[in-house]
């Protein structure tokens, strides 16, 4: 369930990271269908908190807000203390947290909070996240983590932490995906004019020159894609429509979207047969069909690697979580 949404935020907070959480869970967008979150800002420390912007903000809550989150986010952390020790980090906030993931709440990071979780144990034994710039010092101060530098977030469930800025964008939008379905995160994207989804498993960045040209980018051959999802496709055909060589194509194409040709076409599959599961009641070899997978034994295998589940399964949890939903909204109007 994702209903009940604390952000903690410590001294100097980055201002970005703070307004990206505002905006995905603390805009009431219920007039638009949509599900309303019990958002919460929370000082993570004794206040008033100064922004690294030279903001000023009284969060009208403590740290005992967290007990009724049931997602509790950090925000992103200033540099003197992303540098510091453990023990500096205020021992209450790390013990809510603690006490959020043993009660079944998810918590989730921006950026450089990744070294509050640290801090707190929570990242010992799991693969993680921060910005680039930073990996090398999360691996140093916990050992005990796998991180990953090269993805733009990482869902270690009930742990999920993220990469530099816009990336808490994906990460948020992520989790709403999982939760409450395809449908409320695109809306929630569109209101915010940004991209629907990205991968997680996508570079953080990607080393690309400006083009020399238009037709040097591959825009027209990924819209080719995304309407001819059902298609069996190679390499070299979207070399070909493209214009290139099957080796330059591949190339770019991970210079400009982070990801091999063949990934991103997954993902994108994914997404499709999500959104067939969630809208329609075709069967399992129908959606399957339809979003390039050929048969319901291929789309269970990838629907299982990239979502942790079945089609069914999904099916099944996406529509109960429907129903939960509009049980809230009905209640609130009643």
């Amino acid at each position: 369930m994702l209903q009940n949404v604390a952000l903690v935020l410590l001294d100097r907070f980055p201002s970005f990271e703070f307004g990206v959480v505002c905006e995905v869970f603390g805009v009431d967008r219920t007039d638009d269908g949509l599900p309303g979150y019990d958002f919460a800002v929370v000082a993570g420390q004794d206040g008033p908190l100064r922004s690294e912007h030279g903001l000023t903000l009284v969060a009208a809550y403590g740290i005992e807000r967290l007990e009724a989150a049931d997602l509790v986010i950090v925000s992103a952390i200033d540099a003197q203390l992303r540098e510091g020790v453990p023990g500096e980090y205020p021992a209450p906030l790390l013990g809510a947290l603690r006490a959020a993931v043993a009660r079944g709440s998810r918590v989730l990071s921006v950026c450089t909070g990744a070294f509050v979780l640290a801090a707190a144990g929570l990242l010992d034994g799991r693969r993680c996240t921060t910005h680039w710039l930073y990996a090398a010092d999360l691996a140093r101060c916990c050992s005990g983590a796998t991180v990953d530098p090269g993805v733009l977030y990482v869902d270690a469930d009930p742990v999920i932490t993220s990469a530099g800025s816009a990336a808490g964008i994906d990460a948020c939008l992520y989790l709403v995906r999982k939760e409450q379905g395809t449908k409320v995160a695109n809306q929630i994207a569109r209101r915010m004019v940004v991209a629907p989804h990205r991968d997680g498993g996508q570079a953080q960045f990607v080393d690309r020159p400006l083009p020399v040209s238009p037709a040097d980018t591959l825009a027209e051959v990924t819209s080719w894609l995304e309407r001819h999802l059902d298609r069996q496709v190679t390499v070299a055909e979207l070399a070909a429509l493209a214009h290139m060589s099957p080796r330059t194509f591949a190339r770019r194409f991970v210079q400009e979207t982070g990801t091999t040709p063949l990934r991103w076409l997954t993902g994108q599959r994914i997404l499709l047969a999500q959104r067939l599961l969630e809208d329609t009641g075709q069967s399992v070899d129908q959606v399957a069909s339809r979003a390039g997978f050929g048969n319901a034994v291929a789309l269970r295998h990838h629907f299982r690697a990239w979502r942790g589940t079945t089609p069914a399964a999904y099916r099944s949890s996406f529509r109960a979580g429907v129903r939960r939903a509009a049980s809230r909204r009905s209640a609130r109007t009643a």
